[in-house]
């Protein structure tokens, strides 16, 4: 029996690095979450593949370009390498919200990919966002998704809405402590 790679897929902006409700425009407004990258390099030790399913219709608003948007993943990259940590995929969809394609959370093409790429069980998969386009997202590709209270996570937690037992972490770090077993 062939054993299933263990996936872990993360939103970006308020789970991996600060978020601002007028967009992550640059590499300079793009500021880690430090306990963020320190959790990817306890799950990169753990055994985790480490994905990104980021929503960044900044680019089809016209606040960014592609070029930018690479360069604060590339940022995002150095600033996980200082920590020893390291994310095997990132997906993005610059969709405008109004004309939102099947990548466009909460529909589940970003996770999809990944969930193939990866040869991953989308049942044993945790999906972690702030959003609730995030956890539906994780839902309509079968994953198990975790809110965090960082970026929009408390705000979307005092709206409501969410699936009942649903699991709630002050952030990442936390959730990856609770849950994540170095073997």
């Amino acid at each position: 029996m062939t054993q299933t790679t263990k996936l872990i897929i993360l939103d970006r902006d308020g789970v991996i690095n600060l978020d601002s409700d007028d967009y992550i425009k640059s590499p300079e407004e793009w500021i880690a979450i430090q306990s963020s990258l320190k959790a990817v390099a306890i799950l990169n030790r753990a055994g985790y593949k480490v994905g990104v399913a980021t929503n960044q219709s900044g680019i089809s608003r016209g606040y960014f370009d592609e070029v930018t948007l690479a360069m604060m993943h590339k940022k995002m990259e150095m600033e996980l390498a200082r920590v020893g940590a390291h994310i095997d995929a990132l997906e993005y969809c610059s969709d405008h919200p109004d004309q939102p394609g099947p990548n466009r959370k909460p529909n589940p093409g970003m996770p999809n990919k990944l969930i193939e790429m990866f040869e991953a069980n989308p049942a044993q998969t945790w999906f972690v966002g702030d959003s609730l386009s995030d956890i539906k997202c994780a839902i309509n590709a079968g994953c198990k998704p975790v809110l965090v209270l960082t970026g929009k996570g408390q705000r979307t937690l005092e709206k409501g809405g969410l699936p009942q037992n649903l699991p709630i972490y002050d952030n990442l770090k936390s959730f990856v402590d609770e849950n994540i077993a170095i073997d």
